[in-house]
């Protein structure tokens, strides 16, 4: 392949269909074009990501991490050490290292933005599930990782990634959407299911609200990660059933863009909305202020 350009998301599904691959290939075959390394020097690159991801779903399941705002603390490790009673096993701790990862982050851990700090838990946990459920290979789940951000590059570009542009939409919602993708294409979704298992996310989480409480990354992001990650496998499940999103995917992005450009600030990263001036979280600007601008 040369000269791959894409700027749209029917870019990105006709690359990938013309060439017969997927979404990560053609991602993976840009990051070479642009960057000039070779391929297992990027494929190795994107490993160490996943090795961080793993160490941050991994850390809070040993022990419990409390959050700086200490808002937030154990529930990974709790939900961890749970023993299920409605959800599979599997989806359970999915869910447990969703908290886990955006705990480490609350605790100034190392963790990967994916996008962002606040959405950090979404891809590595869908990725995990999935993984655990189909016995995928660490290059499998890297390739899906390139998915991922091929899908994350055109949102990013054709809307926004900062929860105070678009509020946590722009944040957890593109995660979603980002998880969902990756994860269709790697149960081996065609590169069309992989792109509406995107959209069937991002557009059930348009108008999501980034209202943290007292400024800090912890709620209700921590919980809102772990709820979300269901959200990005039920997506991806959907896609891969034949299930389809009615509105298409670039004309959810653009409904991303102008719901978050029309988003009162409020709810938009200040803490001035939503569950930030709730009595308890007035409770807690009151007993620990500090400067806001949190995702």
């Amino acid at each position: 392949m040369s000269d791959i350009q894409f700027q749209s998301i029917a870019d990105l599904l006709a690359l990938a269909e013309e060439a017969g691959c997927g979404i990560g290939e053609i991602t993976l075959a840009y990051e070479i074009q642009e960057s000039g390394f070779t391929r297992d020097v990027i494929l190795n690159a994107m490993l160490a990501r996943w090795t961080i991801m793993q160490e941050a779903m991994e850390a809070g399941l040993r022990s419990p991490i409390t959050g700086l705002g200490n808002l937030v603390s154990g529930n990974g490790h709790r939900m961890g050490a749970y023993t299920p009673r409605l959800l599979d096993p599997i989806l359970a701790q999915t869910a447990a290292r969703a908290m886990s990862v955006n705990e480490c982050s609350a605790a100034m851990g190392r963790i990967v933005a994916a996008p962002t700090a606040g959405s950090s838990g979404i891809l590595p946990s869908s990725l995990w599930g999935a993984s655990q459920k189909l016995g995928s290979t660490p290059e499998e789940i890297v390739i899906a990782m390139f998915a991922s951000a091929g899908l994350g590059m055109v949102m990013a570009n054709n809307s926004t990634i900062s929860g105070a542009k678009g509020g946590c939409m722009a944040e957890v919602g593109v995660s979603t959407g980002m998880a969902a993708g990756a994860i269709c294409e790697l149960a081996g979704g065609s590169p069309h299911q992989v792109v509406h298992a995107m959209a069937l996310a991002v557009k059930n989480s348009l108008g999501l609200v980034c209202d943290p409480v007292g400024g800090y990354v912890e709620v209700p992001c921590v919980k809102r990660n772990s709820l979300y990650t269901i959200m990005a496998i039920t997506a991806a499940e959907l896609a891969l059933a034949g299930i389809e999103s009615y509105i298409p995917p670039d004309e959810v992005i653009a409904a991303m863009k102008e719901i978050g450009e029309a988003m009162p600030t409020a709810y938009k990263e200040t803490s001035c909305g939503g569950l930030a001036i709730t009595p308890t979280g007035r409770k807690v600007m009151e007993t620990k202020p500090r400067t806001l601008g949190a995702p």
